[in-house]
């Protein structure tokens, strides 16, 4: 082989390798983001890397507590390795109050890369998901007078999300009601304590990054501030106490009767204004005539 055609083929298979090279580097990040991005859509709502324990463990660290082959079996159908009598299993079923984690959908694909995504945040000094710093100071009234004005819309988020009542309802809400986008999960009287949002540290994280598709749109680029997560908590804590749900029947009444005694003013209004409409110009000059000539 000539050195020139040599050269030619050296430089074509190093290029060759930097191209592959290149070509894996960017599927592995693909890859990974791919994965942090279902973490974050599917597990952070009820679990942190770091953060302790949610609605479910932290799982920091939790490939030195279990082999990764009882976590992936685990992940794929969690509420038969439970119902199964496993030890560690029952364990974690209790701590998260006897509430069954949903077997995700995808999860028996994505296993080994949950499990190097969750050793890979572990050894960080702070994980992505470690979850939002929750306050501990008692809630006042101010903050839930500021969390009803959040919910209501009548003081605007920082980030100008959409106002709670757009699409739900509370038991203090005006006349008219919420908004019922999704029926079943309108009312939110009683939503802090709920298995998923049992208690202050795992309702604040969920608000903060709401999983829902509906919520999870509606906020992506307006996330709610810390200030703003303790006021909402400290209202739907109080709410809760409170034990009366919403009425949307009532609601619904007053906004038909409403809707009456608008149409009922609006008619009379419009046969006022008509009574003093233009007539005519020559038979009130007739009937003037006929008057005065009597």
């Amino acid at each position: 082989m000539s050195p020139p055609l040599f050269r030619r083929c050296e430089a074509a298979a190093t290029l060759t390798l930097v191209v592959s090279l290149l070509v894996a580097v960017v599927a592995g990040e693909a890859v990974a983001q791919d994965t942090a991005d279902y973490f974050r859509a599917n597990c952070k709502a009820c679990h942190t890397i770091g953060g302790g324990p949610l609605s479910g463990p932290d799982l920091k660290d939790v490939t030195e507590r279990k082999d990764r082959e009882w976590l992936i079996r685990f992940m794929r159908d969690p509420k038969a390795v439970i119902d199964s009598g496993d030890e560690y299993a029952q364990k974690i079923w209790k701590d998260s109050r006897e509430v069954y984690m949903p077997a995700l959908p995808g999860v028996a694909e994505r296993g080994e890369e949950l499990l190097n995504l969750i050793e890979a945040e572990s050894k960080l000094e702070q994980s992505q998901f470690k979850g939002l710093p929750v306050s501990d100071r008692p809630f006042t009234d101010e903050d839930r007078k500021k969390g009803r004005q959040i919910f209501l819309g009548t003081q605007r988020l920082e980030a100008g999300g959409a106002a709670c009542i757009s699409c739900h309802s509370m038991h203090d809400t005006p006349t008219l009601g919420g908004g019922r986008l999704v029926p079943e999960k309108s009312d939110l009287t009683q939503v802090f304590g709920q298995p998923e949002h049992r208690d202050r540290k795992a309702f604040s994280n969920w608000l903060a990054d709401p999983p829902s598709p509906n919520m999870k749109a509606a906020f992506r680029d307006h996330r709610l501030t810390a200030d703003e997560v303790h006021a909402l908590v400290a209202y739907f804590e109080d709410a809760s106490k409170r034990g009366t749900a919403a009425q949307p029947v009532v609601a619904r009444i007053a906004f038909l009767l409403s809707g009456l005694a608008g149409a009922v003013v609006l008619i009379f209004s419009f046969d006022a204004i008509w009574k003093r409409r233009f007539h005519a110009v020559r038979r009130p000059l007739v009937d003037a005539n006929a008057t005065r000539g009597h």
